[in-house]
């Protein structure tokens, strides 16, 4: 019998919901039949729960029990769901028990040494489909992980297809998600955007992005900074005032994507700058780009135009020209390349006038969903979709508004 590698028996961090729900989100984004095993499984935590919220009518899961719970207090605990739940969930006694899944969830935090990190994935690596997830958190304070943090930072500059920092958790946790083997592209077309802790949700309907919180924490740090150091001063009131601007530039609403599949949305908020034909040899040839130019005012938040998988990444060096110029061609820009069911789908994000940073969050490897948020730019910027010539139409003119992810920019034929 092979057991699943003892964590450390130094503290660990616990899993609360957010966390929970960022460690489970692969499974949770399947729209279609597909299955889970949860190793260090716990009865009482919001893994399980998680895990088990997320199962469609046709999908299974298998828990292996951890060393704070038994196969005998997860079945107990199951029973108590009802019958719909305990009959797509399987709980067995070992590993050696379990069958390969779709999705593998690591359900305790992996703390340790880097060898002990590294015999956890390895013992996983056989009960994994091709184009399977591992997902894995690790706390994300300093003293608590071993070099456990560091082994799965380099598995992730391997083979990582998704971090996520998850602050509101007790310590903060970074959850890890690693695909060894290469994901069918066709993959992308039955998945749901993928969950981000990156947007923070202030109401059912609006978020903020992370960098918000943290640019808009910095303001409200520097106004008590000065409030202290000169108490007589109106001076603090500057940085307070800045707080909710700064935060609002990087609000992040839902959006609702549209149902035609054949439609493909706009990468981001902003006017149509541009719709035209180009030929891009780096790329494969001819393709129609669609641009828009995003002010200071617009939602930043980017979004994936097509389902696909991400191929390649990579960043030209170049200046910071106003994004509504043509000498925005050779401003600094980020490329993500992806692999569609209709061919080679490019999304620019360019840097602007204002704009000098990028944040790109889907690395190689990643399959996306329609719609799905893929990073932002800060300030003015412009985004480019390049789209297959000859396989799309497209459904915007010259200086119509556009909004990320709810409208249509073009149709395939």
């Amino acid at each position: 019998m092979t057991p699943f590698p003892a964590v450390s028996t130094a503290p660990v961090a616990g899993i609360g919901i957010r966390a929970a729900q960022a460690l489970t989100a692969e499974l949770a984004r399947r729209n279609e039949a597909g299955s889970a095993l949860v190793v260090g499984a716990d009865h009482a935590t919001s893994v399980v729960a998680a895990a088990v919220e997320a199962l469609l009518p046709n999908d299974k899961l298998t828990l292996v029990a951890g060393e704070r719970s038994t196969a005998d207090l997860l079945r107990d605990h199951i029973a108590g769901l009802g019958s719909w739940v305990a009959d797509r969930v399987t709980i067995v006694e070992s590993l050696d028990d379990a069958e390969p899944a779709d999705v593998v969830i690591v359900g305790e935090p992996m703390t340790g040494t880097a060898e002990e990190a590294r015999a956890q994935l390895d013992a996983l690596s056989k009960y994994l489909n091709d184009g399977a997830v591992v997902t894995a958190a690790t706390p994300a304070v300093p003293g608590q992980t071993g070099g456990a943090a560091a082994e799965l930072y380099r598995q992730s500059a391997l083979f990582g297809v998704g971090s996520d920092l998850v602050l509101r958790n007790n310590p903060p946790v970074r959850v890890h998600k690693l695909r060894f083997s290469t994901a069918a592209t066709s993959t992308a077309a039955t998945l749901a955007p993928a969950y981000r802790p990156s947007s923070v949700p202030l109401t059912r309907g609006m978020h903020i992005d992370s960098n918000g919180v943290a640019a808009a924490g910095i303001a409200l740090g520097l106004a008590a900074a000065a409030r202290v150091a000169r108490p007589h001063s109106k001076l603090w009131l500057l940085p307070v005032l800045a707080a909710a601007p700064i935060a609002a530039f990087f609000r992040d609403p839902e959006r609702e994507v549209p149902a035609d599949p054949r439609a493909i949305v706009a990468a981001s908020d902003g006017r149509v700058l541009s719709v035209e034909h180009v030929t891009e040899e780096r790329f494969g040839g001819e393709f129609l780009r669609i641009a828009v130019f995003l002010s200071v005012l617009d939602v930043h938040v980017n979004r994936v135009p097509v389902a696909g998988r991400v191929t390649d990444y990579f960043v030209e060096e170049g200046g910071y020209a106003n994004a509504m110029t043509a000498a925005a061609e050779h401003n600094v820009a980020a490329y993500t390349v992806l692999d569609t069911e209709q061919g080679t789908v490019v999304v620019a994000q360019r840097t602007g006038l204002i704009a000098r940073r990028i944040v790109q969050r889907t690395p190689i490897g990643t399959v996306v969903a329609r719609g799905e948020r893929m990073g932002l730019i800060r300030f003015g910027s412009r985004t480019d979709v390049y789209l297959p010539a000859g396989r799309a139409t497209p459904a915007v003119t010259v200086n119509d508004r556009v909004v990320g992810a709810s409208s249509v920019i073009a149709r395939w034929r």
